[in-house]
């Protein structure tokens, strides 16, 4: 499968957003132009991307016109990431929500209720198309970003005040978002596997039901104590009695002012039917055949706050540890959505922008929001392929020669690896030996300055 992402900008550009259907080819060839110079410069300003005011007026005209939308702009991403998916091989879908927070711009107008209903901005649901390439020992997946294999944004609204329990499952709600891409997709194609995997705000009836409807598997982190079908009581009195597989460990990242750290878990696991719920219309049929796997620490070290206890829903067998440890593994993957709308936030910049009205800044969010996909490729593949060579190939012999001519050449040549540390050398990375992977922050600074350089190269070139 090739790597579109990691192309010169203006390949890039054309393949991702040329087949827009924006009415007028003018608009598709502004397009291209505007998420080429965006993915030289991220940093989500316009000013920053179109230093010549001819071309940010262009740009500037271009999102204030009505026939440039949000899921016009996307489309043919969307569109490419469900054809690679239908390849053969294993890929995780995994699907999450960030909230986009303009909140400081007291300027843009129209923009939707987020947080605590006094943040103003939208709600971005994302789901990444990851390609599975292999394992480590541990049984945790390395992989390929494929790209976003469907993404919504809205501004919010309150809830109406006093509404009933029916009149609340009639309205079409934020939770309707969950899986709901695979109604319009469809079943992937024979020798391809799907795994949707999703957190606790996805554990509701309709998600899994329609991954058993149309051949999709499924990771869904539990949060309801639900009823089993056939009056056989509840999930987790079936966990109960459920036979413990052995253990296993998960690699926790730091939040919450905790650090980082390995968790010893013990893995159970049962298959249980689930009872349907009640919806407008009448009772739902039983979800059969799901099974129950359930994540609990063991020896959690002093001064850990909340130990760690997972219980996933999945249709992937777990009668074995092996399995077991697999659909765990398959289930912490979820940093890669994490990653990407830290690439989205701190990379492409997207909460930046000062554009006035909440209606020219959703397009620009959907470039920005391909852009991250491309920022996110260039890390991911510095871990999963430290030794490749396709950055090199994608970032070209100029940028490769400022680099060298700064940091000299490297031990081993220009891996990814390679090329990713001295790009966020150039941003402020220290790159010791203690230091680890750079981070967001300094690696997008470091790509804008080595851009401006081969900017600045081409144009000495040029005179």
């Amino acid at each position: 499968m090739s790597i579109t992402t990691l192309q010169p900008t203006g390949q890039w550009a054309q393949e991702e957003f040329g087949f827009a259907e924006l009415g007028d080819p003018r608009r598709n060839k502004r397009l291209v132009n505007i998420a080429s110079k965006l993915a030289a410069n991220p940093g989500g300003t316009l000013p920053q991307a179109f230093p010549d005011w001819a071309e940010l007026k262009a740009a500037y005209r271009f999102f204030d016109n009505a026939v440039v939308d949000f899921e016009k702009v996307l489309e043919p991403h969307l569109i490419r990431t469900r054809l690679k998916c239908q390849e053969p091989g294993e890929y995780l879908i995994i699907e999450d929500s960030s909230l986009l927070d303009f909140s400081r711009h007291w300027q843009t107008r129209d923009l939707g209720v987020i947080g605590d209903g006094k943040g103003k901005g939208f709600e971005l649901h994302s789901a990444l198309a990851v390609r599975v390439e292999s394992w480590t020992l541990e049984q945790r997946p390395e992989g390929q970003v494929v790209g976003l294999f469907d993404q919504r944004c809205r501004r919010p609204r309150p809830a109406p005040q006093g509404e009933s329990r029916r009149e609340r499952l009639k309205r079409r709600r934020q939770s309707s978002w969950w899986a709901e891409a695979f109604r319009r997709v469809g079943s992937p194609a024979k020798g391809c596997r799907w795994i949707y995997s999703a957190d606790r705000e996805s554990d509701f009836y309709e998600p899994i039901q329609t991954c058993q409807q149309l051949g999709v598997d499924f990771i869904i982190r539990g949060f309801q104590d639900r009823r089993l079908a056939d009056e056989a009581g509840k999930l987790r009195q079936a966990l109960a009695g459920a036979a413990v597989l052995g253990q296993s460990t998960v690699e926790l990242r730091s939040r919450g002012g905790e650090p980082a750290r390995t968790a010893i878990v013990e893995l159970c696991s049962v298959r249980v039917d689930l009872d349907g719920p009640w919806r407008p219309g009448g009772w739902q049929e039983p979800l059969r055949g799901v099974w129950v796997l359930e994540v609990r620490e063991v020896h959690a070290p002093e001064g850990v706050r909340q130990p760690l206890h997972w219980i996933l829903l999945t249709s992937l067998p777990c009668t074995t540890l092996a399995e077991a440890r697999r659909v765990v593994g398959r289930y912490t993957a979820r940093w890669w959505v994490e990653e990407y709308h830290k690439a989205l936030k701190s990379g492409a910049g997207v909460e930046d922008s000062q554009l006035e009205r909440a209606g020219r800044l959703e397009p620009l969010i959907a470039v920005l929001a391909v852009v991250a996909v491309r920022l996110l490729n260039t890390k991911m593949l510095a871990r999963s392929r430290p030794d490749g060579s396709e950055a090199k190939e994608s970032f070209g012999p100029e940028a490769l020669t400022i680099l060298e001519k700064r940091f000299g050449r490297p031990k081993g040549g220009w891996s990814n690896c390679n090329v990713l540390v001295a790009t966020a050398r150039l941003g402020g990375f220290l790159a010791r030996k203690h230091d680890g992977m750079p981070g967001w922050q300094t690696i997008w600074r470091g790509w804008q300055r080595l851009m401006w350089m081969c900017e600045g190269l081409e144009s000495l070139s040029g005179g």
